[in-house]
């Protein structure tokens, strides 16, 4: 029986998951049907435009992501501080941007004065959007309810799109994060759908390089905040240019076709302290060597404490790849 999705996150031990959502009934997300010849390679867009219009409304920011032809990869960061930081008015507008809400909700919003039994009403309701905005859950759930009923109607069918649900994984610390985030950007390059980061479509990492070029990062994207250190703002805790570098890197070592090699001064692997050889195995079979949360010793133990669990699993694993 799957694990309650409550009993997987603890937004005190990590704001960081990796989500993973699949097709069921051999259905295509995206790319060319071999049988039939049909593309559904537009599909992409649906997955990309809609994945990061909700991270501009939901409290819930966008690390990593890769659109494949049955699945999708993606890494979020749950601000859960800057949902409750938004004014009562700030969570109906962003809810109003996904749903319709009700005649109450509106009528506050259009800033008509409600008496003391509607405001109580009103209250639940805004404390239940403001938890929803800050979900892992609901976000996956808005995400992947569109995209299975745009491909339902153009398929003429009906019935289930994507598994019963989607998977995620914490991500514990700093080495969880960095491997994770490049399995993701590399995904593209493992299913030899793209040669290099660069020319991967629908990822991620191919939308931090093209701003990168003209010294900027993407709005849309968690940006990179540097090396952990007092006063760190909100963002990713590496440089941008030592990730971008690393998944080029990683990339070339993972083609058959090209000699690669990864320096040990590499300075994300050095301050990880990741052994080059066991990088390699991180960011080619994460999701088949680890199938819940990872993170080192330390972390995972907070982590099944918090969520009153045993049974500590990946911890070998991890104990072996991360040090």
């Amino acid at each position: 029986m799957p694990t309650a999705r409550k009993s997987q996150v603890s937004l005190v031990d990590t704001k960081y998951y990796h989500c993973i959502s699949r097709c069921v009934r051999r259905a295509f997300l995206c790319g060319d049907d071999p049988l039939t010849g049909k593309s559904y390679e537009h599909r992409r867009d649906w997955v990309e435009e809609k994945l990061l219009l909700l991270a501009s409304i939901f409290c819930i920011d966008v690390c990593a992501y890769a659109v494949m032809s049955n699945h999708t990869h993606i890494v979020l960061y749950v601000d859960d501080k800057k949902a409750n930081r938004l004014t009562d008015k700030a969570i109906v507008i962003r809810w109003h941007k996904l749903f319709k809400g009700n005649w109450l909700t509106h009528k506050f919003v259009e800033n008509n004065k409600l008496n003391p039994s509607e405001r109580m009403i009103l209250d639940d309701i805004i404390d239940k959007y403001r938890e929803r905005l800050s979900s892992i859950s609901w976000f996956m759930r808005v995400l992947n309810e569109d995209i299975a009923r745009r491909a339902n109607k153009e398929d003429s069918c009906t019935g289930r799109f994507w598994e019963g649900r989607f998977k995620s994984q914490a991500l514990l610390d700093e080495a969880a994060l960095a491997a994770c985030m490049a399995y993701v950007d590399l995904n593209p390059i493992r299913a030899k759908m793209a040669e290099t980061p660069e020319t991967s479509e629908f990822t991620s990492i191919k939308r931090r390089i093209e701003h990168a070029h003209s010294g900027k990062q993407p709005k849309s994207l968690l940006r990179f905040a540097g090396n952990p250190r007092q006063n760190m703002p909100k963002g990713l805790p590496f440089e941008l240019k030592y990730y971008i570098e690393l998944v080029e890197l990683t990339g070339r070592c993972i083609r058959a076709d090209k000699r690669g090699h990864i320096c040990d001064a590499q300075p994300i692997l050095a301050r990880l302290q990741i052994k080059p050889e066991n990088w390699l195995k991180l960011t080619t079979r994460f999701t088949k060597v680890f199938r819940g949360a990872v993170g080192r010793r330390h972390a995972m133990t907070k982590y099944y404490v918090h969520l009153q669990k045993r049974r500590r699993a990946n911890l070998a694993n991890c104990e072996r790849l991360l040090g």
